[in-house]
């Protein structure tokens, strides 16, 4: 993509270059794609428990 300059000389090149006509640069329109990043979710996993019981069931004599 350029851009075009059309800015005119305002007559013989001076020394110093000044000019008092209206001056642009126009560009041609940009266009830019913006995808979303990819986004890594961590799902927790299941909480695995477990309640041992000794239960000891009997008598003494």
């Amino acid at each position: 993509m350029a851009c075009n300059n059309i800015c005119q000389p305002c007559g013989p090149t001076p020394l110093a270059n000044s000019c008092n006509e209206p001056c642009a640069l126009q560009c041609q329109d940009s266009r830019v794609v913006i995808q979303p990043s990819p986004v890594l979710v961590t799902l927790p996993g299941p909480i695995m428990t477990s309640f041992p019981q000794s239960t000891a069931v009997g008598s003494t004599s």
